[in-house]
């Protein structure tokens, strides 16, 4: 057992300085041994600084200690030595299969951890302390240990490879360089190596740059991936609720449908009322009229009903309110609607009929396209004559025009003056943009064209739906059309059109035109705008989104003497 412990602990008994066993081993006052010899010796070198100090712990001594021999520790080594033991490393500190080994020891070497390019010797950590403690070996230089030691230097000559042939591309020595490689573009190794590091700098840049674009690469689609599945979850929510809703959405269009025929029977009798009564009137006055001309024709005495007759005469005229063909239109509106209703319901009958959702190949695109269907009214029109059967009355309501706006032609057209006009006091009167909305309501389908004239340079008009609760106050931008979600328009300026919602601007290519039409399939939720010249009709923009409430046509003029006029299109 005491043999065992002995060689546990032989590195307590190897002197720091020499790495050999100590030989006349002395104490320090720190505490730390050493051979009397490789003491006194470097301490002799200290002699001349005025200092002594360990050279383990570089404890400081003033003045020079007086050394006594350690004897118990005298022994121990003594006893070492006639035994012959020695201390033995741990297994890992040995060089195995694919280890550097060092060149110094002998036996069983260790792994070495520096080789020295200057003596191309490779050293253990105990062999290599000379290198650090030594000042002659300063000038070596030390690199990682490497097995590859002999491949730098020349099997020919001996010599370390310090020189690069650039024609041959070798490493070469320099006695190779004034032999077979004379005459060749030669460089030291040094130097290649220093070129060859800037590109391989540049390369490992490229490579990190790479990295990083690739990175952002990944987390763009990791982010597309997330979003993808928060579409496809967010389209389950809607269609699922969607679906829920599509009873009490019937519901609710049965409602609109029965209160816009209300809406058009109250405004059709009410103008058929009217006239009626002016048609009475003017049947009365016409009896008079008669009667008073049969009573003319009864007269025997001819001077009296030759002065009589001349101013009977002047006084009979036409009729000033002819009921023309086209008062009957109104029964052929109640006609169509209930077609475009008969058709709806063929083509859900259709849908219902069919089960979509598992049908063999049926995907996504499919099925909103027989949703379309579902909700569609007739095909859209393709020419002028189909979209002005969508025509129908329209015109501005006086209570929402700005100041500055001034109304004539029936309220169908709007000028901008260059004063306030005498307008009213109204809580839905536009106060923050020089603006105005129609008095109808829109639902369903609808077509209209407005002609406008002006002559500013900026801004000129914007044509526009909104919603009727857009706000009437505040700054432009808060109730402008075009801003926030309320209201979607056209902007026509002297450059071209641009399409405005929610504040953001499209660019719309195109020759300016003073006629624009626009269409409205509210139900749908398609809005167009076109450049109309005689019947040529040419697609400006077309919107498709869902509208939640009624519409109002609106205009916006920022030009003094400005106009536009919603156009008769009977």
């Amino acid at each position: 057992m005491a043999q065992q412990g002995v060689q546990l602990d032989e590195e307590q008994f190897c002197c720091s300085i020499c790495l050999d066993l100590l030989k006349d081993p002395v104490t320090v006052p720190c505490g730390h041994s050493y051979c009397s010899r490789c003491i006194e010796g470097h301490w002799n070198q200290d002699d001349q600084r005025g200092r002594f100090s360990c050279p383990q712990c570089r404890h400081i001594f003033n003045p020079r200690p007086v050394m006594k021999k350690n004897t118990m520790l005298a022994e121990v080594v003594e006893s070492l030595k006639k035994t012959g033991l020695q201390a033995a490393p741990p297994d890992h500190c040995y060089a195995g299969p694919g280890d550097v080994a060092c060149d110094v020891c002998t036996g069983r070497r260790l792994k070495a951890v520096k080789t020295c390019l200057q003596c191309l010797v490779s050293y253990c950590d105990t062999h290599l302390q000379p290198h650090y403690q030594s000042p002659a070996f300063k000038r070596h230089k030390l690199v990682q240990a490497s097995g590859e030691l002999q491949e730098n230097i020349c099997s020919r000559h001996d010599e370390v490879k310090k020189v690069f042939c650039r024609t041959d591309r070798l490493l070469i020595c320099s006695l190779c360089s004034m032999d077979e490689h004379k005459g060749h573009n030669t460089i030291s190794a040094a130097a290649e190596r220093a070129e060859r590091q800037k590109e391989l700098d540049t390369s490992q840049q490229n490579i990190r740059q790479r990295i990083q674009e690739r990175e952002k690469d990944v987390k763009v689609l990791h982010q597309e991936v997330e979003s993808i599945n928060h579409c496809a979850d967010g389209a389950v929510e809607d269609s699922d609720a969607i679906f829920t809703e599509l009873i009490s959405s019937m519901e609710r269009r049965r409602s609109e449908v029965r209160q816009l025929i209300r809406d058009q029977q109250e405004r059709e009798v009410s103008r058929a009322e009217g006239l009626r009564r002016r048609a009475e009137q003017e049947v009365t006055e016409l009896r008079r009229r008669h009667a008073e001309l049969e009573h003319l024709s009864l007269t025997e005495d001819h001077i009296c009903f030759l002065q009589r007759y001349t101013s009977s005469l002047s006084t009979i005229g036409e009729s000033t309110h002819p009921v023309s063909s086209s008062h009957v239109r109104p029964l052929r509106y109640f006609e169509d609607l209930t077609l475009a209703l008969s058709k709806m319901r063929d083509k859900l009958e259709d849908i219902l009929t069919e089960d979509i959702l598992t049908e063999e190949g049926t995907n996504v695109s499919e099925t909103v396209n027989r949703v379309d269907v579902l909700l569609s009214t007739p095909a859209e029109p393709k020419t002028r004559a189909e979209f002005l059967q969508y025509s129908r009355p329209i015109t501005f309501d006086p209570n929402t025009a700005h100041q500055y706006l001034s109304l004539s032609k029936g309220n169908r057209k709007v000028t901008m003056m260059n004063k306030p006009q005498s307008h009213p006091d109204h809580p839905e009167r536009f106060t923050g943009a020089c603006q105005v909305l129609s008095r109808e309501a829109l639902s369903g389908r609808w077509y209209w064209e407005l002609e406008s004239e002006t002559s500013g340079s900026f801004e000129l008009l914007r044509h526009a739906v909104s919603y009727k609760d857009i706000s009437r106050t505040g700054s432009a931008k808060e109730c402008a059309f075009g801003f926030y979600d309320k209201s979607w328009c056209l902007k026509r300026t002297n450059q071209g059109y641009m399409f405005i919602h929610r504040g953001i601007a499209t660019p719309i290519p195109g020759r300016v035109s003073f006629r624009v039409g626009v269409y409205l399939d509210h139900s749908a939720g398609t809005l167009s705008f076109y450049s109309v010249s005689d019947d040529t009709m040419t697609l400006l923009h077309t919107v498709h989104t869902t509208f939640t409430h009624n519409l109002h046509v609106g205009v916006s003029l920022n030009c003094t003497g400005a106009t536009a006029e919603l156009c008769d299109l009977k």
